[in-house]
């Protein structure tokens, strides 16, 4: 039996600079631009998610403007509604991802349809037949339907009105999918109609979902380990640690020894591991969602930079250290600070809340120089906020 590849020791600063390449924050413009850009961008990162806060940009359109400068919201608007090249459905989150990847999602809204889904077990069957009824004379939204009789929420996220609880299930089973967005508004259709297909396509595998989410993570993370696989997963982790350790075993992956790690095991592909280079340009600046995939697995992000974000919306005013929706700075391969900034769309204006130097930020040297290139930034962030 061949022996255990030697782990391979990895610096803080090279896992930086592999995760930033992965996720094509390393240049200034990796996808182009239009709708092909934001299908692309996607495709690449496996999922953009999607959030309903909009004290800025709501951050599926943040996360996209990220890694393509000139985006615009039109441009998802059309890769979803009319290209059709993304979808929405639930990764860790509710997202958009890669219509390609479709039929890795199927296993899931088959098991909804099987066994129900335990946010919506109080939906009744008559108000399933009802949308359905109201769906075949074509798409609808929630605001189409006015006779529900309203219901207690069972959580707080929850609609009263019993005909939206039974669209969300029937998203979820596969029956109907989203197919425009107006700001929060969902319109919904028959999945089958809104792709044109006469039947849905043929699910992945058990053994094909597992390489898929292996992959995805191989591709947008560069350096990998079980918890960034299966983000909120947990299942999905002891058929990923086999199919990882096969692929090490053939010198398809290669383990790695991350600095600060301590047992926690990580792997990358030598493809990546050669990639790698020299990290981004010093003055390329990225003020992040915090729903950003860098930063949304706030342990691995503390892990690579040494930042542990805050996402503080729902702690008390007196108790918050970063602010109400900070957001954090990238500036080449460090974060340097988290700016709380709120948009006046009134006004027509970008407010600083709060600006708290991290990292490299906190050293005085160099920091005149960090301000100017950051505030050059916050100029086309203002832009974007303020367009359309």
């Amino acid at each position: 039996m061949p022996r255990a590849p030697k782990p391979l020791p990895l610096s803080t600063k090279q896992a930086r600079q592999i995760w930033l390449h992965a996720q094509r924050l390393d240049v200034r413009a990796p996808f182009g631009e239009g709708a092909q850009a934001v299908a692309d961008a996607t495709a690449h990162l496996g999922y953009v998610q999607i959030d309903t806060i909009n004290v800025i940009e709501r951050c599926h359109h943040h996360i996209l403007f990220s890694r393509i400068p000139s985006y615009r919201r039109a441009d998802l608007r059309q890769a979803h509604s009319v290209d059709k090249s993304v979808f929405e459905y639930w990764t860790h989150a509710l997202s958009y991802v890669p219509a390609a990847d479709f039929r890795f999602f199927l296993p899931a809204m088959r098991e909804h349809r099987r066994e129900g889904h335990r946010w919506f077990g109080s939906v009744k069957p008559a108000d399933t037949r009802k949308v359905m009824r109201l769906l075949r004379a074509g798409p609808l939204t929630i605001r189409d339907i006015e006779d529900d009789v309203l219901v207690e929420k069972e959580h707080l996220w929850q609609s009263r009105k019993p005909s939206k609880r039974a669209l969300q299930l029937a998203f979820y089973t596969g029956a109907v999918t989203i197919s425009e967005r107006q700001g929060m508004l969902k319109t919904y259709e028959l999945m089958n109609r809104h792709f044109g297909w006469d039947k849905l396509p043929r699910p992945a595998s058990a053994r094909e979902l597992t390489a898929y989410l292996l992959d995805r993570a191989l591709r947008s993370q560069g350096v990998v380990s079980l918890d960034s696989i299966c983000h909120l997963d947990a299942p999905s982790k002891k058929p990923v640690a086999r199919l990882i350790a096969s692929r090490v075993r053939r010198g398809e992956l290669v383990p790695v020894t991350l600095e600060g790690a301590g047992k926690q095991e990580h792997w990358a592909s030598p493809a990546a591991l050669e990639a790698g280079g020299e990290g981004p340009p010093p003055d390329l600046v990225h003020i992040l969602s915090p729903f950003d995939p860098l930063i949304i697995q706030r342990k691995r992000t503390n892990l690579i930079f040494g930042y542990n974000h805050l996402f503080e919306a729902y702690v008390p005013k007196a108790k918050r250290k970063l602010g109400y929706f900070a957001l954090p700075v990238l500036v080449g391969d460090e974060i340097v600070a988290a700016l709380d900034l709120k948009t006046d769309r009134q006004a027509k204006k970008l407010l600083m809340q709060k600006w708290t130097w991290v990292g490299q930020g906190k050293k005085a040297a160099g920091r005149r120089e960090l301000k100017r290139v950051i505030e050059e930034e916050l100029d086309r962030f203002e832009r974007f906020q303020l367009a359309e």
